[in-house]
């Protein structure tokens, strides 16, 4: 059990310019989708709240809890890079529904913002939060 914690929070990728840069990408990554989309969950518009697609039929309460807490509190835990790669998996659910379900016949230009997301945050799963991170932190503790 202990090697595969040690697995999903390894993440040095070699050198410090390589860690700094994976730290801008997913710090900015994160503000942008917390300020774009998470904020819209408080807003109400016109009398609304933000209607949240449910392409799968989960139930309501169940969908938007999902899509608030990928929009709100995971960019907080890709900020911090606290269990980061575990934490994008909702979120790469959600943007993946959304470029390949909700958008499917939208124009490429509609396309693009879900496709973006879905292929920065497949990166951050991959390549994890790197050195600079409350992972590397708890690594080097256990």
């Amino acid at each position: 059990m202990i090697d595969l914690i040690k697995q999903i929070l390894n993440s040095d990728l070699g050198s410090s310019f390589n860690n700094a840069a994976i730290l801008v990408f997913r710090i900015l990554l994160a503000v942008e989708l917390f300020r774009v989309h998470g904020m819209k969950k408080f807003r109400v518009e016109n009398g609304q709240k933000e209607h949240v697609p449910n392409p799968l039929h989960l139930p309501e309460k169940l969908n938007g809890l999902v899509a608030a807490f990928s929009d709100t509190v995971v960019p907080f835990f890709i900020i911090l890079g606290l269990g980061t790669r575990l934490a994008v998996l909702p979120t790469i659910g959600v943007t993946a529904v959304g470029y390949f379900v909700v958008h499917r016949k939208d124009s490429l230009e509609v396309r693009d913002v879900p496709y973006m997301y879905t292929l920065s945050l497949l990166l951050i799963l991959a390549l994890g939060a790197g050195k600079y991170s409350l992972d590397y932190y708890l690594l080097n503790l256990i």
